[in-house]
């Protein structure tokens, strides 16, 4: 890999290396890199483009890279990879895609994750998606997250996306059983006129099981977001939306929460907060020696911390 290559892999994976355990390297719609462990392997599929990951049951402490890379204008790409998580297992996914774009066509990145989250176990998912050029052509990321937790099972997706990104639908459907959960933290930023939409659709199937959705965004210049969130509740089940978002410039943010309660021993909540950023807020920090645009910046890096 490049200078280019190797920098977005930092700003996607904080990788400075080769990362111990499982990986997979993707650039410029190629493999890069591969490495499985004992309890880890990485399959390449034959029908379409993307890889099989499969951890066997009972795998603990390990993890798995699989960063996507691209600095080629005008390449676009659907990428369709699936997670086979054993019983019990207890595991840390990286994903995460980068574009680099200096050239006056748009680069695309479309990545389909499919997550089997076996009986008992346990992931971690976190997704950086980043981009940079000085060319004209769009950077446009829209990955789709398709989640099926396991009686028991847990899977902690935090994904974020704060630069560079000119258009993005981020898709995520899930379904839980008896005693599952599902915790997401989404934190987006947007400037210029990018577009940012994301929509999330959880079915709370299990007795007992939950889900918690986060988004925390800010809207900067001209930019638009758009939150939908969908919950349904089919049983015994907790669950909770929620949309916070700040307004900037003349940027625009459409939240649209839904809870639908299929069982009478659901229980549901949704919340939603967007506004600008309050003046005493800078006015105080402003006291502490800081300009108002550094104000403004401390304010939001500790929101979307």
């Amino acid at each position: 890999m490049d200078a280019i290559q190797k920098e977005m892999l930092k700003q996607i994976a904080d990788l400075h290396g080769v990362p111990a355990g499982a990986y997979n390297f993707r650039v410029n719609g190629e493999g890069a890199g591969r490495q499985t462990t004992e309890n880890i392997d990485i399959v390449t599929k034959t029908d379409k483009p993307g890889i099989d990951i499969i951890i066997k049951p009972g795998t603990k402490n390990e993890s798995v890279h699989i960063p996507v890379v691209l600095s080629k204008a005008g390449l676009k790409e659907s990428v369709y990879n699936d997670f086979y998580i054993g019983e019990g297992s207890d595991v840390t996914i990286i994903a995460g895609c980068g574009i680099h774009n200096s050239g006056d066509e748009a680069s695309e990145h479309d990545g389909i994750h499919t997550f089997f989250v076996g009986k008992n176990a346990k992931v971690k998912y976190v997704e950086k998606h980043y981009g940079e050029g000085d060319g004209k052509g769009a950077r446009i990321l829209n990955p789709q997250t398709i989640v099926h937790v396991d009686e028991g099972g847990r899977l902690e997706m935090d994904t974020v996306q704060i630069k560079g990104v000119d258009s993005t639908v981020r898709v995520t459907k899930a379904d839980l059983k008896a005693g599952a959960n599902l915790v997401i933290r989404e934190k987006i930023m947007t400037h210029g006129s990018q577009y940012a939409k994301t929509d999330f659709t959880v079915d709370l199937d299990g007795e007992g099981c939950g889900a918690d959705v986060v988004s925390r965004s800010v809207a900067r210049d001209d930019s638009k977001q758009e939150f939908v969130s969908v919950i349904r509740g089919n049983n015994l089940c907790t669950g909770h939306t929620e949309c916070d978002a700040i307004l900037m410039d003349r940027g625009v943010v459409t939240a649209v929460p839904s809870l639908t309660a299929n069982h009478l021993d659901a229980s549901l909540i949704h919340e939603a907060a967007i506004g600008k950023i309050a003046g005493d807020q800078i006015i105080k920090l402003m006291t502490l020696a800081l300009t108002e645009e550094e104000a403004e910046q401390q304010i939001i890096s500790g929101f979307l911390k």
